[in-house]
């Protein structure tokens, strides 16, 4: 610790962070096994033991958030990882600095760009009546588009503006990794006559295979939490879309803000929390089957 006081200096404060706002929460989770009071509190509500599971898995909601959520998350991961590999391999090939710059900026914007806001950009580009895209298919005497009534549409939708939201803070990631490469391996390429496809392919994509496993890692670890924000904002409680975008994080904040019960979304976070464990594990123990020295623990 003496030696790199300066880092453990620096760790302090994301160790404060995660203390207070994942550690300390945790007692919360007592919660799932109580018909919880707000005049009883942690310590004095009253025990039902899986009662509240019994409800979740009893109700018929719980394979189909299961599944929804695994899926959605699944492709998300897929796609993302995807495109902000590429973009991060065409953002290095760019040879002048103020089109990167640009390219790099651009790309970027809609991270800082809230889900409320993109609902709203959604909404008035898509509305049947007035949207702009369906006023446009008028003009040229094509059919409108409902997609706040027909569930076909957001399976394509969903994933895009993830992608459109996303992609610049992932490729800012893998930029990162590829700046990090030696030089010199290029160099190297080049002199014995390798094409740029050729370095990608034999240089670029192999040395980044490390980043990408940590980062896809990283990601299962929230394939369970589902992207609330943006499936609440978009979707909202519009009972037509539920059962195709229907997520855990979206029907345990149903079931506490449409009936208080703090039991019931609790044992919800409870079994969402259990099912991530299972999963990082799993993916963990196949990366240290192939490669230890690649996996995060």
């Amino acid at each position: 610790m003496k030696q790199n006081r300066v880092l453990y200096l620096m760790f302090v404060p994301i160790a404060i962070y995660y203390i207070i706002f994942s550690y300390i929460p945790m007692g919360g989770i007592v919660m799932a096994f109580q018909s919880y009071t707000v005049k009883g509190g942690l310590f004095s509500s009253p025990w039902v033991g899986f009662d509240n599971f019994d409800y979740f898995f009893s109700s018929g909601k719980a394979w189909l958030v299961t599944r929804n959520t695994v899926i959605y998350n699944v492709i998300f991961l897929a796609a993302y990882t995807l495109f902000s590999l590429t973009a991060a391999i065409f953002l290095s090939e760019i040879q002048k600095k103020w089109f990167k710059k640009l390219s790099q900026t651009l790309m970027f914007l809609p991270y800082f760009i809230s889900w409320v806001t993109v609902s709203a950009f959604v909404y008035n580009f898509l509305n049947y009546e007035y949207g702009i895209v369906n006023k446009l298919l008028e003009h040229f005497n094509m059919a409108a588009l409902d997609i706040y009534s027909g569930t076909s549409y957001w399976y394509f939708l969903l994933p895009f503006l993830y992608v459109w939201k996303w992609v610049g803070y992932g490729s800012v990631l893998y930029l990162a990794a590829i700046v990090g490469i030696d030089q010199e391996i290029y160099e190297a390429a080049t002199i014995d006559g390798a094409s740029r496809f050729q370095k990608i392919m034999k240089i670029t994509l192999p040395l980044l295979k490390p980043t990408m496993i940590i980062l896809i890692l990283l990601g299962l670890g929230r394939i369970m939490r589902g992207e609330f924000d943006m499936f609440y904002q978009l979707i909202g409680n519009n009972g037509r879309l539920m059962d195709a975008t229907d997520i855990i994080d979206t029907l345990a904040f149903r079931s506490l803000m449409g009936t208080a019960d703090f039991g019931m979304a609790s044992s919800v976070g409870v079994y969402q929390s259990v099912l991530t464990l299972i999963i990082i594990l799993t993916a963990n123990w196949l990366v240290r089957r192939y490669d230890k020295d690649q996996a995060l623990f």
